[in-house]
């Protein structure tokens, strides 16, 4: 199994960087502008569309260069309702996206002495993840960041990564991220929340180029802060909060003073109510000494400062600890659903997240909350009075559920054969 999985992934990469778009996909950026994306090869030009019957050409992006191919893009009109790139259909963005895709920490480790077995669907299961996500055809997929994990070379000998490509270039970006996620990619628009991995100095000109919510001008120096921006999803806003660079463990002074600018543009960057969209989370947790459950960003939690800049937020979605979470805190703040179990290496955590402890100042406690291991994806369904979140195994298989409604998150089903009562969206 393990010498057919890395054969064919590899096949995949070869036949994208040869013919065709190599990749292409719906990406949804600030104000909620959604905007067809396509990677093509080598020589090529960019792609003409059919939007709603009438062609349309793609624009130049970013312009090819020694690391990248050409990357084209087209801004879609608010309305369109079909959407095709040489054949293949794409789907449309949801006025009111009622089922939601939630998965991050995608790619496969290589760093030594970390090293994952990229060739290996057991080791590193996010082709089958993908695929899985994709039958299930969501409106809308988020991913909470951290797209590109093979930072060093695969040593001579390592037969889980024999052959694997490398560092900050578009063969990395390929093997990592949009091959295996090509079903999930063209099967609904995406929302794009950018990971610690992709901070200038690791692939931050990647993720600028091919995933960046701006236009990419390639002679800008690398930013490793970009400001928030929200998405409307019918009466919900999504706003999408770069925290890449804030470390968790120090504190990262002369991040402050933007990050709280961050935190005050919450009052007025949408109406509520708003999920806040950022890769490492607030207040998250890991498994600490004796078991204990501790963590939470330093960085973070200073330029929240007062708990009041989230008063407009229902709900926090992250990733960044390798692992599923559902975190309901003691004091005045929105609930926390950890979805960063979708590839990397998992972090271990207990089960129970009850008595954590956090750094920092912020007076915030854990009232209940429960962490699951095991790589997979989440289903966010809409229902009466709130949000079903079912918890999916890498194979797609479903672990349990989540209720989200009246200001917290309730597990109590989670693992168990009876589900909260509430009846879940039909697929369509």
């Amino acid at each position: 199994m393990r010498g057919l999985f890395g054969a064919l992934l590899a096949t995949l990469v070869a036949v994208s960087a040869s013919a065709g778009p190599s990749a292409h996909w719906i990406q949804l950026g600030p104000g909620g502008a959604a905007e067809v994306r396509a990677v093509v090869a080598a020589g090529s030009k960019c792609p003409t569309l059919d939007v709603d019957g009438a062609r349309r050409s793609m624009s130049v992006r970013a312009a090819a260069s020694d690391d990248f191919p050409l990357t084209c893009a087209f801004s879609l009109p608010r309305g369109v309702s079909r959407i095709s790139l040489e054949g293949e259909s794409l789907r449309a963005v949801a006025d009111a996206p009622r089922r939601i895709v939630v998965l991050g920490d995608t790619g496969c480790r290589i760093k030594p002495p970390a090293l994952q077995d990229c060739n290996d669907a057991t080791a590193w299961p996010f082709p089958e993840i993908a695929q899985a996500a994709a039958s299930l055809h969501p409106d809308l997929v988020v991913h909470v960041g951290d797209y590109l994990y093979r930072e060093s070379a695969c040593p001579t000998g390592n037969k889980g990564c024999a052959g694997s490509p490398w560092g900050d270039n578009w063969n990395t970006w390929a093997a990592d991220f949009f091959t295996p996620a090509a079903p999930l990619l063209s099967a609904s628009p995406w929302v794009i929340v950018r990971g610690n991995h992709e901070v200038c100095a690791r692939s931050g000109e990647g993720f600028l180029r091919l995933l960046g919510p701006l236009s990419f001008d390639p002679g800008a120096a690398c930013a490793d802060h970009l400001a928030p921006y929200a998405i409307k999803a019918g009466l919900l806003n999504l706003v999408v909060f770069d925290d890449s660079a804030a470390p968790d463990t120090s504190l990262a002074q002369s991040l402050i003073p933007a990050l709280q600018a961050d935190f005050a543009s919450l009052a007025t960057i949408a109406p509520k109510p708003q999920w806040l969209l950022t890769h490492r989370p607030i207040w998250g947790l890991i498994k600490g000494p004796l078991g204990v459950p501790v963590g939470g960003n330093l960085t973070m939690i200073t330029a929240a400062g007062d708990l009041g800049t989230l008063a407009s937020v229902e709900l926090l979605l992250s990733g960044h600890i390798h692992t599923f979470e559902a975190i309901n805190y003691a004091a005045h703040v929105p609930p926390q659903i950890l979805a960063g179990h979708g590839g990397d290496n998992l972090d271990p955590t207990p089960t129970d997240l009850r008595g954590a402890v956090f750094q920092g100042r912020s007076g915030v406690s854990v009232k209940d909350g429960v962490s699951v291991g095991g790589f997979g994806f989440l289903l966010l369904s809409k229902v009466d009075g709130g949000w079903n979140i079912d918890l999916y195994k890498a194979d797609g298989s479903v672990e349990g559920r989540c209720l989200f409604a009246a200001g917290r998150v309730d597990c109590g089903g989670l693992g168990k054969p009876s589900p909260p009562n509430a009846t879940p969206v039909s697929p369509h």
